[in-house]
């Protein structure tokens, strides 16, 4: 233990270390402690006390177990020589006696136990709701918690799985499952302020996102994924339907700038507003360029209204503005060194994909030949123009679609053409369901290889376009990507007349602007070259992001281009190095199917596919721009929003962060490992109370009937029922309906019965006999009933404990085997069936 202990023996540490913050741990701690040695006191849950906190009474003394520990814990807290390593495990022993290392792994608790008070406020903020731990779950707990209210450290913890599926899909890593959490509950404000904080576009994500995060959704193993997507609109709706209070600027307008450069962001779309937002707050100065009269990108002009309406996008662009970023419209950028010299110190292109692709076919150029990016951007700009009675619009993507539908709106009769098969379309499934209910055709496996010009008076072409030709595909070798190529089938040419082709095969940024002489390097697929980790382009100072670098990409990519651009643009205007520092990581929670079966069978989930939104009718559509799909009501919403899993536990919906006036909470903390050097190591791991697995897995609970009936509880779960600080604050209730049982059952031996765990503890015996003693203390008409295969009573004072609750408590021992228990479907009592061994016969018997 210590040189004095060890005497002649070298390098003997004088420390030890004590594993397990039960009752026994506590007092060899404080003994070691009060010796002079430091102790290093380990416990896995995240205070000590151990299973002593959650009893009622001791046997055979039926003292108050937290009158006992209590004051132990104040005394094992305070200890200068006790070092609390609480959330924390053993990994591994290696030296000899005198001399130890041991390797210990402390897990997160998410707040700072430095800075914490013990307030509570981030309890009462939290709005995730699990099964109480100290409770057994027989209450309900927040993921911000604090153990139990004695509880040594007097911090709170946070309890967190990891990532929930959601977030890790999402390139902007949205805290989807924390503004759910929030809507549940009716938080709307506070559910909006966490979507801001990753996406400063939620209105226009909630209605044309391509939603990876209800892709990767748990909750879809069981019936449907929550609908992510349209939560995010209606909590924005909602909150947007109140005045508008434009937020308080960050830079400008005589507010001190706490960095002088300048930064240049060309392109008013997603991915430059995202940038200019994140800069801005940093506290740089920043200026968009804009080249059409409004701001929004594709998103303002490549959007059908009855999509994204235009107030939506003007409403979040000038949440933006509003920080203090000057936006500069109708401002075409043709010289990247121009914008050097007006004094910006460094630029971000984030130009988007606003050219349209032709294809290369015969007839390309005629008179009626329109691009979708052009044609859409006229429709939102009030200058649409003038299509023939039949319009044939070629390509399956979601822009595809949105021209189709705006075409039908305008009154003409459209047939869409693509060279693949429909499962090989690109467009979402609803909006190809609700072109085709708005009167669109969709040809599959056709393509045009020609347009043919009009026929004049005069027999030649007059310079328009009269029709396609067309040639039918099957389906040949697979490409580089996988699919299989459209091949022609001979002899299925055919000719389609129409008065309008609308293109929309592709799109790509216009860099007309960026000439070799610019520095600036291009690759073939005309797009910025970068790095992909920094969005440095090849000139010192350039960055791109966006459509730019990557081709058409979804406007949450975009986004997340925008944050990671700003933080470049950041660390190159700080002098410091551009590749990111690694950031921690968690691991992401999948759920297993048995897992969530497993709640089901608790009644903690129930199968419930998503709740449906309301559609404009179809022949309403036609005549109208208006939304197409409606948002959620207050009752769809929070109904949607509590078929969640919960995946992570903590949501991250950051109200703790928010309401912690002491600053203490840190979600980045992550898992710590380190050697402890010792010269002794003290095991008191304490006991686990036997759990039989439920009737889901088939194990021992089937039999016995825990995990299928509310009314069948664990020792533990019991003994919490007696506690006056437990959930029924002393009162034995029934957890099924809360009234007083009149028969109570002790079912003994089932442990020893197991072939994992086929021996005596010793020590249930007298544990049931004080649980039975204080049933009757408590509700004294309650017939108790021990059901036993014998009996230990070995320690002083058990025998007369034992004989005191059959003659004075009148309690009664019956010496069987319990076969199952079941419940009487009329009246939900429990059915022991047993052996009785006195009898040798089976015997029935309610509860």
């Amino acid at each position: 233990m210590s040189g004095s202990n060890r005497a002649g023996t070298e390098n003997v540490v004088g420390a030890a270390m004590v594993v397990g913050g039960g009752i026994a741990g506590i007092q060899a701690s404080l003994d070691l402690a009060e010796a002079g040695y430091k102790v290093h006191l380990v416990e896995s849950k995240s205070a000590i006390g151990g299973h002593m906190a959650q009893l009622d009474k001791t046997f055979p003394t039926n003292d108050c177990a937290m009158c006992i520990v209590s004051p132990k814990l104040v005394d094992c807290g305070r200890h200068r020589n006790i070092q609390l390593l609480t959330d924390s495990d053993v990994l591994g022993v290696r030296g000899e006696a005198g001399n130890f290392t041991v390797r210990v792994r402390t897990r997160p608790r998410y707040i700072d136990l430095d800075k914490c008070t013990g307030c509570g406020d981030c309890a009462s903020v939290c709005p995730v709701i699990i099964p109480g731990r100290f409770d057994e779950g027989l209450a309900t707990q927040h993921a911000a918690y604090k153990l139990y209210p004695q509880a040594v450290p007097n911090g709170y913890a946070i309890e967190k799985r990891g990532i929930a599926p959601c977030r890790d899909a999402c390139p902007a890593h949205q805290r989807a499952q924390g503004y759910i959490a929030l809507i549940r509950e009716g938080r709307y404000e506070d559910a909006l302020r966490v979507i801001k904080e990753d996406n400063p576009f939620p209105g226009i994500c909630g209605r044309i996102c391509n939603h990876r995060c209800e892709d990767a959704c748990n909750r879809g193993k069981l019936d449907e994924p929550i609908n992510i997507r349209a939560l995010k609109r209606f909590v924005t709706d909602k909150v947007y339907a109140q005045p508008r209070v434009p937020p308080e600027p960050v830079v400008g307008a005589g507010l001190p700038r706490p960095y002088p450069e300048r930064v240049a962001v060309i392109g008013a779309g997603p991915c430059g507003l995202t940038t200019a937002q994140d800069l801005c707050k940093l506290g740089y100065a920043v200026t968009v360029f804009e080249a059409l009269p409004v701001a929004g990108g594709m998103l303002r002009v490549g959007v059908p209204e009855y999509r994204l309406p235009s107030w939506i996008v003007d409403r979040e662009v000038q949440d933006i503005v509003d920080l203090g970023v000057e936006l500069r419209l109708n401002t075409r950028v043709d010289s990247l060194d121009d914008v050097f010299a007006e004094g910006f110190d460094s630029v971000l292109i984030a130009v988007g994909a606003h050219e349209g692709i032709r294809l290369p076919i015969p007839g390309a150029d005629l008179e009626g030949v329109l691009i979708n990016t052009e044609f859409l951007r006229d429709v939102r700009l009030d200058n649409p123009p003038e299509l023939g009675e039949r319009v044939a619009v070629v390509g399956a993507g979601d822009v595809a679609m949105d021209v189709a539908r705006t075409a039908v709106r305008l009154g003409a009769e459209v047939h869409l053409y693509y060279r693949r098969t429909r499962e090989e379309a690109t467009a979402g499934e609803d909006e190809m369901r609700h072109a085709e209910e708005e009167g669109v055709v969709l040809h599959w496996q056709v393509t045009p290889v020609e347009i043919v010009p009009a026929p004049s008076v005069h027999g030649g072409g007059n310079g328009r376009m009269g029709g396609i030709k067309c040639v039918r595909t099957e389906q040949g070798l697979p490409d580089e990507t996988g699919r299989r190529r459209p091949v022609p089938i001979p002899g299925s040419e055919h000719f389609v007349p129409c008065d309008n082709v609308i293109f929309s095969v592709g799109q790509r940024a216009g860099l007309a602007f960026i000439p070799e002489s610019t520095g600036v390097g291009v690759t073939r697929q005309r797009t910025i070259a970068v790095n992909p980790n920094t969005m440095a382009a090849t000139r010192p100072g350039v960055f791109a992001a966006g459509d730019v670098t990557t081709g058409t990409a979804f406007v949450i990519e975009a986004v997340a281009a925008g944050h990671q651009a700003a933080e470049s643009i950041h660390r190159y205007l700080r002098g410091e190095e551009l590749e990111p520092p690694p950031k921690p990581e968690l691991p992401v929670v999948e759920l297993t199917r048995a897992e969530i079966d497993e709640r089901v069978a608790r009644g903690e989930v129930e199968v419930q596919p998503r709740v449906p939104m309301d559609e404009l009718p179809a022949e309403e559509r036609l005549s109208t721009f208006e939304e197409v799909v409606a948002g959620y009501t207050d009752e769809q919403a929070q109904a949607e929003a509590a078929r969640c899993l919960a995946c992570g536990v903590c949501s991250e919906c950051l109200s703790c962060v928010y309401t912690c006036q002491a600053d203490a909470i840190n979600h980045d903390m992550v898992e710590q490992v380190q050697d402890v050097h010792v010269g002794a190591i003290v095991l008191a791991p304490g006991y686990e109370t036997y759990s039989p697995a439920s009737s889901v897995h088939g194990g021992a609970g089937a039999e016995y009937g825990w995990g299928r009936f509310p009314n069948v509880v664990t020792s533990l779960q019991f003994e919490r029922l007696l506690n006056a600080a437990g959930p029924t604050h002393g009162h034995v209730q029934r957890p099924s309906d809360g009234q007083a049982p009149k028969k109570i059952a002790f079912l003994q031996c089932v442990g020893s019965r197991d072939q994992t765990h086929d021996y005596c503890s010793s020590v249930c015996c007298m544990y049931a006999t004080k649980e039975a003693i204080m049933s009757i203390e408590h509700e004294p008409d309650t017939q108790v009933t021990v059901f036993m295969m014998d009996m230990r009573a070995f320690s002083k004072g058990y025998e007369e404990y034992y004989r005191r609750a059959q003659e004075r408590y009148g309690i009664r021992y019956v010496r069987s085997r319990i076969s199952f228990v079941r419940e009487d479907p009329r009246t939900h009592n429990l059915v022991l069936k047993y052996v009785s061994e006195s009898a040798s016969r089976r015997v029935s018997e309610s509860a």
